[in-house]
């Protein structure tokens, strides 16, 4: 009789990007059809708090299988949510097979209106589709209810420029919008008398409650807005773009930093690891999937696009499981000394340092 391979604890940390969260969809189906993975918490923003909702749902309802059926159902209602937007892709993009939408004219209408005019202006009545959609295929009773695993959702505090970080069992449709909440397009969320704009200003997503809140030491972290651009944005929409990504990145960078200080500190002083959660480190990153698509390609919900991201995503994470599956529980698989050797080396004269692609295995999504 053969004896079944004891599971492994992980962690998530989902990022947000619009209908880029497709792909982590595609990651997550991977993961929850591995039956050697065990998910002990999720930290989400925007989009990444959405999956991780929809996930808790499906669980709670029926384990692996539910929780894979659930996320499918939410992306093909974003899809069918999305035929009726104003905001749709020319024919010859989609003849073409490309899914930015910066040649649509109505895109671009939008995008330079809410440049001049703010949602309270545009938006007096605070009409939300997505309220409605997440409101109509997330039953929060379920995902409160659900123990395993627990889900951690972030969003800024728009008075106080603070995190805050709602959790089960008081997750509601109103925190994910909360944390969906992009200031130029909706008008702020108030939960309790305090005015809330998008989570991924201050956390994309929060590392800290998987740190302090959740007994697994193997933290993955699903990034969907690339970090290396190697060409030099020198259009007014090229730099927009890379603006956008570096603002959506700066946060998780800034926790990862945390965390690498915090391994020296254990390394150099001897504390003990335990009590100080010498934290294990991997990641899922996207940036080869996602290197020809802009900002503009997060508002695009078409079916084609959608089905292409949730497959980019199964391929990324099925090819991080197959190089890295020994190393969780053993060591980290991201390596955070690369990641900031060229912020700590000279400015002038020294060889460039390692990108997190040379630092992790790329794996593309073709």
């Amino acid at each position: 009789m053969v004896q079944q391979q004891p599971t492994k604890k992980i962690d998530l940390a989902l990022q947000g990007g619009g209908s880029h969260g497709a792909l982590t969809w595609g990651v997550l189906d991977r993961i929850l059809e591995d039956e050697r993975l065990e998910i002990s918490g999720i930290s989400g923003t925007s989009a990444g708090a959405m999956n991780a909702v929809v996930l808790a749902q499906g669980f709670h309802q029926g384990g692996r299988k539910g929780a894979r059926e659930a996320l499918a159902t939410f992306w093909e209602a974003v899809s069918e949510a999305a035929r009726f937007s104003p905001v749709q892709n020319n024919w010859w993009n989609r003849l073409t097979g490309d899914f930015n939408l910066n040649s649509s004219p109505v895109y671009l209408f939008f995008d330079n209106l809410t440049r001049l005019f703010s949602p309270y202006e545009l938006n007096p009545f605070d009409i939300n589709p997505l309220r409605e959609l997440v409101s109509s295929t997330v039953d929060f009773d379920q995902v409160n209810s659900c123990e395993t695993p627990k889900i951690f959702v972030t969003a800024t505090n728009v008075r106080s420029g603070q995190a805050q970080i709602f959790s089960q069992p008081h997750l509601t449709v109103e925190t994910i919008m909360a944390s969906a909440c992009l200031p130029t397009v909706y008008q702020a969320v108030e939960i309790d008398g305090e005015a809330y704009w998008d989570g991924g200003y201050i956390g994309n997503p929060a590392l800290h409650p998987l740190v302090d809140q959740t007994d697994c030491r193997d933290m993955v972290i699903v990034q969907i807005n690339p970090m290396i651009r190697e060409e030099l944005p020198r259009t007014g929409h090229e730099i927009l773009n890379r603006v956008n990504e570096i603002n959506f990145n700066s946060s998780l960078i800034k926790d990862l930093r945390t965390i690498h200080l915090l391994h020296r500190l254990i390394e150099a002083e001897g504390l003990e690891a335990e009590r100080y959660r010498d934290m294990r480190i991997h990641l899922i990153h996207a940036d080869e999937a996602l290197k020809d698509l802009d900002s503009s390609s997060k508002l695009n919900a078409e079916w084609e696009f959608l089905s292409y991201l949730h497959e980019s995503g199964r391929a990324l994470a099925n090819g991080w499981l197959e190089e890295n599956f020994d190393g969780l529980g053993v060591r980290s698989t991201f390596d955070l000394d690369a990641l900031f050797a060229d912020s700590l080396r000279p400015a002038s004269g020294s060889e460039p340092s390692k990108t997190p692609e040379q630092s992790s295995t790329n794996y593309s999504a073709e």
